[in-house]
C-alpha cells in the first residue's frame, strides 16, 4: 500500500492542482459521453488507453467485461447501464475486451472454476462466446482465446441491446455501440467494423470520422 499512498500524496500535491479548474467544474456534476465497459483486469486503464480526462468517460469495470442480458434482477452492470444512458444520457458505448483474459480463460475451461461459484456463475454470461468459437472451428480450447475474446465482445454488444433503454436510444440514432479489443503487449486497440464484420486497427475507423462504429 505504501505506493499507492504515495501515489494518492503525489495527486493531491500535483496532479489535481494541475487541473484545478477542470475539478472545480466537475464538483458541480458530470455529462461525460462516453459508458466505458471493460475488465477488471489491473493491467487495464480506460482514461490510459484512450488518454481521457477525468469527466470523460462513465466507466463500469467487472471479470470479462460482461454486460448480463435484461432482466428483472438488478445488478450494478444493469443500474450502471441505465444510469449512463437514462440519466446522464451517453451518446457512445464502448466494450473494451483485451489480451490473455483470464475470464475468457475460465470460459473455455469452466471445471477450473469449481472452487468459485460465484465466478463460475458470472462467466457463464460469456458461454455463448465459446459456443461460437467451436461451431466456427469444430473446436474451443487455450489456443482460440483470442477468437473468444472477440466473439465475448460482440456476444456483450448484443446482450446491450436486449436491455429496453438502450434499444430505444438506438431506434432514435441517440445511441451508438463499438466493440473493442486492446492488445497489452503491443498497445494496439481493435475495433469491430460491421462492413468488413471484422476487428481491425482502430485508426482505420478513427480516419472516416467520429460517428463510425457497429451499429445495431
Amino acid at each position: 500500500m505504501q505506493k499507492i499512498y504515495e501515489g494518492a500524496l503525489a495527486f493531491q500535491n500535483a496532479g489535481f492542482k494541475e487541473r484545478k479548474a477542470l475539478f472545480a467544474e466537475l464538483s458541480h456534476g458530470q455529462s461525460p459521453d462516453v459508458f466505458f465497459i471493460t475488465c477488471a483486469d489491473s493491467r487495464i486503464d480506460p482514461a490510459l488507453l484512450t488518454q481521457s480526462e477525468p469527466g470523460d468517460l462513465f466507466v463500469c469495470r467487472n471479470a470479462g467485461n460482461i454486460v448480463p442480458p435484461h432482466s428483472h434482477r438488478a445488478c450494478g452492470e444493469t443500474a450502471s447501464l441505465e444510469y449512463a444512458v437514462a440519466v446522464l444520457g451517453v451518446s457512445h458505448i464502448v466494450v473494451c475486451g483485451h489480451s490473455d483474459c483470464g475470464a475468457m480463460k475460465g470460459a473455455l475451461n469452466p471445471d477450473a472454476l469449481h472452487d468459485l461459484p460465484h465466478v463460475h456463475q458470472w462467466i457463464d454470461h460469456a458461454r455463448a462466446a465459446v459456443d461460437a468459437v467451436r461451431a466456427s472451428n469444430g473446436t474451443a480450447d487455450i489456443d482460440d482465446l483470442d477468437m473468444v475474446i472477440e466473439q465475448n465482445v460482440l456476444l456483450q454488444l448484443q446482450h446491450l441491446r436486449t436491455h429496453p433503454v438502450v434499444a430505444a436510444r438506438l431506434a432514435t440514432q441517440q445511441l451508438t455501440l463499438h466493440g473493442w479489443v486492446f492488445d497489452i503487449a503491443s498497445g494496439e486497440i481493435r475495433a469491430f467494423d460491421d462492413t468488413r464484420d471484422t476487428f481491425v486497427p482502430v485508426a482505420e475507423l478513427a480516419a472516416q470520422g467520429p460517428e463510425t462504429a457497429l451499429h445495431a
